[in-house]
């Protein structure tokens, strides 16, 4: 009796093919998969960009910690670059870049030269130290659509923590 049933369900399921649709679900699965997999590597491309911007923004930080750590080291362009280039750990940023400037200004808000700290008088002389980062970052797919190549800039703004 166990046959017969399978023979049943057999030619239930023939019959059902007959009627010119035994391809459609397998087409319809080819497209949705098609669709989810090129949604899925935008997804992925998406991420990889992000991440990049992450690491170009963190290595201004650490550019801009550095220099505030100590007014000192606010004017050490070459040790702000080493800070950020340091950060920078990603394999596919190139054309790294790292500009850094120094200014003060009296805690009343009126701008002075950092060389000049009479200006003040009584008041209090505060350093501050911008670092900006800029980086080109070359994805490892490529999708039509989007670009080869993405330009990616950081900046981060201290205070100078003090000599």
């Amino acid at each position: 009796m166990g046959m017969a049933k399978g023979r049943l369900l057999l030619r239930g399921w023939m019959q059902r093919n007959e009627d010119g649709e035994s391809g459609q679900a397998l087409v319809e699965l080819a497209i949705s998969l098609s669709l989810l997999l090129l949604l899925m590597l935008g997804a992925v491309e998406f991420a990889q960009i992000a991440y990049a911007a992450i690491e170009v923004s963190n290595a201004a930080n650490a550019g801009s910690s550095y220099g505030s750590s100590n007014c000192g080291y606010a004017g050490d362009a070459s040790g702000i670059s080493a800070a950020a280039a340091g950060d920078a750990t990603l394999s596919g940023l190139t054309n790294f870049t790292t500009t850094s400037s120094m200014s003060c200004k009296c805690s009343d808000g009126t701008a002075i030269s950092c060389t000049d700290n009479t200006t003040c008088s009584n008041l209090h002389v505060v350093t501050t130290v911008t670092v900006n980062t800029s980086a080109t970052f070359n994805p490892v797919m490529h999708i039509p659509g989007l670009p080869n190549v993405v330009t990616l800039t950081g900046q981060s703004v201290r205070a100078c923590g003090g000599d």
